[in-house]
């Protein structure tokens, strides 16, 4: 075992002249570089506390402005209207130059801080103006112009990953006329006549009481708390649900679509390691720059600092700092391999070595012998896997995306996901996954961050593996091999199958008929193109509309997550009813189209912009519950099943793979499973120009939906659409 590997260097013996310590001049060695290495961390991070602390100012105009209030003193001008001299008085036991020193420092740096408490103010206030986003595309108005240059100026100075949290606008909470209405306008298409009246009365009988008893606590919670929705939102829609998370509620990311830069698993998992290692100090440096809408208006950064350490507890989300190890799983055996020596991390090199030693370990596993409960070194076991940095598979499947196999996007999704449901710790914040034949993937847990926040990690290391760490001929990782490494510590564990896996259908649809260059020739979002696809290949497939969910995200504010937008609209219902309908012309459709795209965008932009209606509803729901009052409006409202819920993964966030240049190195987005056990769940990412993958999943158990045929509606829908717009430039 490691410990007792590492044990043997550190020996006493006791003389009759005492203890006679003997210490292994290497171990004192490896004492010494990981004492500097820990050091030299803790001075990074205080450096780039003080960095981010102090913005958009900067720790160097503190001495700026000490020597010019000295300056001052000098010239016999007092700037601080008589608060130096204050100042002074209350300095005892001093002389009276060292008083006036200090006094004017003191001065110079309560000075300082407030003219920092008052940029942020400013930048506070110029991110609080949204306007921008309700713009036409390719049109700037004079006042936009202005306000991007007041944000360009206030946040010049290179910022860190945190340097914006201080200065995000909060959450604003919706007026309650708003929500209401707009409530009733998204489900309208979804009822007839009498059964919306029915809800118009319930709605309004909600809005005279008890919604500002509820509004007024929401009002309190927005002024007190960081953000009103996301604490509950994590407490209450993630970490006190009772249903199994492995399919219902972590996701998956896939590799690259079409390139494995080594076959060999070792290796793969080597680097890949190695590569999230290197983000990981990045991330707890916070040395990642923040991202951005138009490359200046920043988005909430809170979201990664629980991406590594990190592991869901009952009811509580466990974060740790420096964690030195991870824990692998293969075939049924539990190893614990620790990811530093010497105060540095193990080489891609060192780290290929551990994974092989743990493929070439040919010992079986002992089911029965260690159960989950159970105390004692049982317990040492699973605090291991629960304090690891993160937790590593090396499957012995293979997967990825084969042009000859039509279902191989298919089983790789589901291999993801679920697994052979016990080769997966699902209450990790993620899971890497390396199959045998080089190919790898992410399960991730849902409750700590959404999807842009681990993708934005698989864009890093997917580059830095492939672009910066690379492989030899023989596909080994480079670098020297220190075959002195402790071998991995053996875990074993006996965890019991599920039956939910095998109900889950999944079908990955690789769409190039065409993508967003030939969208955005049409003046039309691609989201939004994409959105009303949906709507038609849902309407042909079931032959009616359902209450449709897309994610979108409000992390313009501090700690926030997402909002929803409904997507089934009076617009999109008529668009759909024209497309069907023999009758109706392709210039009237098209018009339809247009205007359902525009309702689309409209409110994709509400919801970015703090103006969305289901996490208010969401918190104003909580409220009633805590307050002990029943609202017949709130509980239907939340009892609405989502039967069509739709995500759109992002793209090039870091755009580190110029994908123009490497058309191969893209990635195939990732997935979850459906919402609803008789509805469908659909991921999408919108790949370079001519590349949109589509991820669908329903349950084999109901015999209303199948995730193959709707891929299909999915593709004739989009050529359908198209075909309105080729057909109006063939006129023109």
């Amino acid at each position: 075992m490691a410990e007792a590997h590492q044990a043997v260097a550190f020996q006493f013996t006791v003389t009759p002249d005492g203890i006679d310590l003997q210490l292994s001049r290497e171990v004192l060695k490896h004492i010494y570089l990981s004492g500097v290495t820990s050091w030299k961390k803790r001075a990074i991070r205080f450096k780039n506390g003080v960095l981010t602390g102090v913005y958009p100012a900067s720790p160097s105009s503190w001495l700026i402005v000490v020597i010019a209030i000295m300056s001052t003193m000098y010239a016999r001008i007092d700037p601080s209207m008589g608060m130096i001299d204050r100042i002074k008085t209350s300095l005892l036991f001093m002389t009276v130059q060292t008083q006036t020193v200090l006094s004017a420092i003191l001065f110079a740096t309560g000075l300082w801080l407030s003219f920092i408490f008052l940029l942020r103010y400013i930048l506070k206030a110029l991110l609080s103006y949204h306007s921008w986003i309700f713009e036409s595309h390719g049109k700037m108005s004079f006042s936009t112009k202005v306000w991007l240059s007041l944000v360009k100026l206030l946040s010049g100075r290179r910022p860190l990953l945190y340097s914006f949290q201080a200065s995000l606008p909060h959450l604003p909470v919706p007026s309650i006329d708003d929500t209401i209405r707009r409530y009733l306008e998204s489900v309208r298409p979804l009822l007839d006549d009498e059964q919306y009246k029915q809800m118009e009365i319930v709605a309004n009988d909600f809005k005279k009481d008890p919604a500002p008893k509820f509004q007024k606590h929401l009002k309190l919670k927005s002024w007190w708390a960081t953000n009103y929705v996301s604490d509950w939102w994590e407490e209450y829609i993630y970490l006190r649900g009772r249903d199994p998370i492995m399919v219902n509620s972590n996701f998956y990311t896939m590799d690259l679509l079409y390139v494995i830069p080594t076959h060999r698993q070792a290796a793969r998992a080597g680097n890949v390691v190695h590569a999230m290692l290197q983000y990981r100090r990045k991330l707890e440096r916070g040395e990642l720059t923040p991202l951005s809408a138009l490359g200046i208006v920043p988005m909430c950064s809170f979201q990664y600092e629980r991406m590594f350490n990190t592991t869901r507890i009952p009811d509580f989300v466990q974060h740790l700092k420096d964690r030195k190890h991870l824990v692998v799983y293969h075939r049924g055996r539990f190893f614990k391999v620790w990811l530093y020596y010497g105060g540095r991390h193990l080489w891609p090199s060192e780290l290929e070595l551990q994974f092989q030693r743990i493929l070439d370990d040919k010992s079986e596993p002992q089911p029965g012998e260690i159960k989950l409960p159970a105390t004692g070194v049982n317990q040492a076991s699973l605090e291991a896997i629960e304090t690891a940095a993160f937790f590593l598979t090396l499957d012995d499947e293979a997967h990825g995306y084969d042009s000859e196999n039509t279902r191989s996007l298919d089983l790789y999704a589901k291999s993801l996901l679920h697994g052979k449901c016990y080769d997966r710790w699902f209450d990790k914040s993620f899971t890497l996954i390396v199959y045998k034949n080089g190919k790898i993937g992410v399960n991730t847990e849902h409750s700590w961050a959404d999807s842009p926040i681990i993708g934005h990690m698989w864009e890093y290391v997917l580059a830095t593996d492939c672009f910066h760490l690379g492989y030899t001929a023989e596909g080994h990782c480079k670098g020297d091999i220190n075959k002195s490494l402790a071998t991995p510590t053996r875990l074993q564990w006996d965890i019991p199958k599920a039956g939910i896996a095998n109900d889950v259908d999944f079908h990955g649809c690789l769409f190039n008929e065409f993508g967003k260059g030939l969208i955005k020739k049409c003046r039309t979002s691609p989201d939004a193109f994409i959105q009303l696809a949906l709507q038609l290949a849902h309407y042909r497939d079931k032959g009616e509309f359902c209450l449709t969910y897309e994610s979108s995200m409000t992390r313009m504010f501090r700690e926030g997550r997402t909002e929803t937008v409904r997507s089934c609209t009076c617009e999109s219902t008529a668009f759909v009813r024209a497309m069907e309908d023999e009758s109706t012309t392709n210039e009237q459709r098209l018009a339809l189209f247009k205007k359902a795209a525009d309702k689309h965008q409209n409110m994709y932009r509400l919801a970015m912009t703090g103006a969305g209606i289901d996490r208010h509803l969401f918190c104003l729901y909580i409220v009633s519950k805590v307050m002990g009052i029943d609202s017949p409006f709130l509980k239907q409202v939340l009892s609405e099943p989502w039967r069509l819920s739709t995500s759109q993964t992002p793209q090039q966030q870091l755009n580190l793979i110029d994908i123009q240049k490497f058309p191969k190195y893209v990635g195939a987005g990732g997935g979850f499973g459906p919402v609803a056990d008789d509805g469908y769940g659909v991921s999408y990412i919108i790949v370079g120009e001519n590349l949109i993958t589509f991820h669908i999943s329903s349950k084999f158990s109901s015999p209303e939906t199948d995730s193959f045929r709707f891929g299909q509606n999915i593709r004739q829908a989009m050529l359908d659409i198209k075909a309105l717009f080729n057909l109006k430039e063939k006129k023109m």
